[in-house]
């Protein structure tokens, strides 16, 4: 089967725009999941009744497929709530990915700041902190150093997992794969597109947080 490198050209521009959604999506995505991760890490590791909505929260997310959750959030709310019409599939993406990112996001927060000394709280709240600011100004700051190479896995882990939005009909990278590769009957061509395209933004990132590791190195 002869290789059409003039089709793979012509196919580049639109799985451009999807490849731009992608890397939006999953940037607002991590973002929100950096958020409630770091809120579900805390409350997962304090000694209240909030605790168990944290463990209850992260096993579910952690537990059960991503795809279900996109479906249960593009079908459910709609049911939930009442709408009159469907939820729009960019609104259900970004809830569901971001979700979905701080149940994992919570238990890298979780073992960056289990991973910092005892020593340094009971130091800080010897000289009169509260355990509010010793979390925010001491043990925090220390933590997101050490956890930026796992926080740099999950964005490229959710990058790829973003793909499954296609499934609601978002246009997306896969989406526009999948619009392309059924007009022009090439399949081949257009997922090599596809691979080389999410191959580049793996590595970029990839070398992105190497960069950051580097500067922000415990220690330095």
């Amino acid at each position: 089967m002869d290789f059409q490198w003039s089709l793979v050209w012509k196919s580049v521009p639109t799985l451009f725009e999807g490849a731009i959604l992608t890397v939006k999506l999953t940037s607002i995505a991590v973002f929100f999941g950096i958020i409630l991760g770091t809120i579900f890490g805390i409350m997962r590791l304090s000694n209240t009744p909030f605790r168990y909505l944290a463990i209850a929260y992260i096993d579910f997310i952690r537990g059960t497929p991503l795809l279900v959750q996109i479906f249960i959030i593009y079908y459910g709310i709609p049911n939930i709530i009442k709408m009159q019409s469907s939820m729009e599939p960019l609104l259900a993406a970004l809830i569901a990915l971001s979700i979905n990112s701080g149940a994992y996001v919570a238990e890298i927060v979780r073992a960056g700041i289990q991973s910092i000394e005892k020593g340094q709280t009971e130091a800080a709240l010897s000289l009169g902190l509260s355990k509010t600011a010793t979390m925010m100004h001491i043990i925090l700051p220390q933590a997101f150093k050490r956890i930026i190479p796992p926080l740099g896995n999950e964005f490229i882990a959710l990058l790829k997992d973003s793909s499954l939005v296609s499934a609601i009909a978002l246009e997306e990278l896969v989406r526009k794969a999948q619009i392309v590769a059924g007009r022009t009957f090439r399949p081949f061509e257009v997922w090599f597109v596809v691979a080389i395209m999410y191959l580049i933004m793996t590595v970029t990132i990839s070398q992105i947080v190497n960069i950051l590791e580097r500067r922000l190195r415990v220690g330095e």
